[in-house]
């Protein structure tokens, strides 16, 4: 089987060699090479070009996003972002998503080698992720211009936890007499699938909560960005948050977000825990939520993405009661999270991108 050509482009030399040595363990995989920086990498693609690039964000000849770019103006290619923790980055981060970057990693100030060596099954992942965009796609989004995964404590490959470590399975239908609301979930691609579906709905639509596979402040950083391109309020949620009509909650990064019920209103809680289906947030602890307090007062919504996250819980969403949709494979960037919808049966309608927002708008006032 043919291995996926990784470049990586950083200025560390210590986060390009453990990234190598990481990469290569694993026989899908191949570090092409690598440079630290986009100049010196020029030099490399003039003789191959790899199927994946990691891309450092702050670089002294030429910063990431413009690089990012001009990738993407010149030949489209996957890109991870390699990023650091803080906020200045988790704004350009942002930007690179836009401009086509579907996948991100975080590294931290100091203990490089450590947090990569913890992390090697998330930086693994995140390549794969990558390679299986759908570069048709992702040409069209990067040319318009208008992902995170947690590290894992333990060495290795973690098990695989379903929603039964944060919450119980629903024991029953719930009654159809409360105010309606929305639950999305995405993975890689998801930032420019959520924007697109956001930017067109008008403020007359039911409440919105949203969990899109993505580190901590970088979730912040994408509500901001949401909040000024669409007419919807866009915020990243805190614990208690009210579901409220024209108003969308963004899961906060590295914490589950799951809808609670009180009388006829909902709210959101965030709460800690394991990974589920190997992702915090998951989207298989908000659907198992919905399935559980809302039913059919929800309509459920599965994003482009790698994995399965999302599929069980979209299965749940369904025998409840409620709506489901996915994407369609033609518009997504990774079609692995709603194709495992789709295979598992629990999906009602599946639609191509641009048709999803007007759904929503006719599942609000039905």
């Amino acid at each position: 089987m043919k291995k996926i050509r990784v470049a990586i482009i950083d200025d560390s030399a210590s986060v390009r060699a453990v990234l190598s040595q990481i990469l290569n363990a694993d026989p899908a995989i191949e570090v092409l090479f690598t440079a630290s920086d986009p100049v010196f990498a020029s030099r490399h693609l003039a003789k191959e070009w790899p199927d994946v690039f990691i891309l450092d964000i702050e670089m002294p000849q030429k910063d990431g996003l413009t690089y990012l770019k001009e990738i993407m103006k010149v030949r489209p290619t996957p890109v991870v972002i390699c990023s650091s923790l803080t906020e200045k980055n988790a704004a350009i981060t942002m930007e690179a998503m836009r401009a086509g970057a579907v996948e991100v990693l975080t590294k931290p100030r100091i203990g490089l080698k450590e947090f990569f060596n913890e992390s090697a099954m998330m930086i693994v992942d995140a390549v794969k992720s990558a390679a299986q965009a759908n570069i048709k796609v992702l040409g069209k989004a990067s040319s318009s211009l208008d992902n995170n995964r947690p590290a894992y404590a333990d060495k290795g490959i973690p098990p695989k936890l379903s929603a039964d470590v944060i919450l119980s399975p629903s024991s029953g239908r719930v009654s159809a007499k409360t105010e309606k609301f929305v639950a999305i979930g995405a993975s890689a691609g998801g930032t420019q699938a959520i924007e697109a579906v956001l930017k067109k709905l008008p403020m007359e639509v039911p409440g919105i909560v949203i969990v899109q596979h993505m580190p901590e402040k970088f979730t912040k950083a994408f509500a901001e960005r949401l909040d000024m391109v669409c007419k919807l309020v866009v915020r990243e949620a805190s614990d208690g948050d009210k579901i409220v009509p024209g108003t969308v909650l963004v899961a906060p990064g590295d914490r589950h977000m799951l809808v609670n019920r009180t009388g006829t209103a909902y709210t959101v809680a965030i709460k800690d825990g394991p990974p589920v289906s190997r992702h915090r947030p998951s989207v298989d602890v908000l659907f198992r939520s919905v399935a559980k307090f809302a039913g059919p007062n929800a309509l459920g919504i599965i994003l482009t993405g790698m994995g399965d996250d999302g599929a069980a819980g979209m299965v749940e969403m369904h025998d409840s009661g409620a709506r489901t949709i996915a994407q369609d494979e033609a518009t997504c960037i990774v079609f692995g999270m709603p194709r495992e919808a789709i295979n598992r049966g629990s999906v009602d309608r599946v639609l191509p991108l641009d048709k999803i927002s007007g759904e929503i708008t006719r599942y609000g006032s039905s």
